[in-house]
């Protein structure tokens, strides 16, 4: 699995990537952070950070779902198209707004069905996973990892914030970008540092949801915004 962190107060971050048995790499990704002088641990050493940092490893079995057993083997079969499957999968992404104006990001995936050994996608690579910075806001992304990385997706809508765009206008501005320039489809979640969002993607569906105040809001296709109270919200 690949995950990210990163703090929009010092711009202090941490990822990982290619790691296997740990049921929560954001909070690996974060002792990255909080622990070194580094921004990436890989694999191996990532694994042996873990186990010196007191993070028990889950055994494989536990975090693979019967669902995602049966993406692979259709994957393994003639004719099969691994991006396709790719953009249904469960990447989870968060952005984050205090009353004080700090911004933050997280996000993490199993990454590509199919994937060659080693292959590093977008969400641990700073600006294209995520992004995030107090004077401008922050940004999480998912969707095809090697459009992402081609066009730095996540400092990309940051870029176009800090030219003058809501977070609306820079969210489709740059996923209407990957689209132009690599073909590459995806979705992403923004907060500015006014505190205004939005939730944004060019494929058939992403799950998101917001909270602001009192109210909830979350949806899953194109146009799609319920509201509700979030002490009227089931627990």
């Amino acid at each position: 699995m690949d995950a990210i962190i990163m703090d929009g107060k010092d711009l202090t971050s941490g990822a990982v990537s290619a790691v296997k048995c740990i049921a929560n790499p954001i909070k690996l990704a974060r002792l990255v952070m909080e622990k070194t002088n580094h921004l990436l641990l890989t694999s191996q050493g990532a694994s042996l950070f873990a186990k010196a940092q007191g993070i028990s490893e889950v055994p494989g079995e536990q975090l693979i779902t019967e669902r995602s057993r049966e993406r692979w083997r259709k994957n393994l079969k003639p004719g099969s198209n691994p991006v396709a499957y790719q953009l249904g999968l469960g990447t989870v992404g968060a952005v984050a707004i205090d009353r004080q104006g700090n911004v933050a990001c997280a996000t993490s995936t199993g990454g590509m069905t199919n994937k060659m050994v080693g292959r590093v996608g977008d969400t641990a690579c700073i600006g294209s996973g995520g992004y995030a910075n107090n004077s401008v806001g922050a940004v999480s992304t998912t969707g095809h990892g090697e459009s992402i990385m081609k066009v730095i997706l996540a400092r990309l809508i940051l870029h176009y914030m800090e030219n003058g765009m809501s977070t609306e206008e820079a969210a489709d501005a740059g996923l209407n970008y990957m689209k132009t320039q690599v073909d590459g489809s995806g979705g992403v979640i923004v907060v500015n540092s006014a505190g205004e969002w939005t939730a944004k993607f060019s494929t058939k569906q992403m799950s998101w949801a917001a909270i602001k105040d009192d109210q909830l809001h979350c949806g899953i296709h194109t146009g799609e915004n319920e509201i509700v109270s979030v002490a009227a919200s089931p627990q």
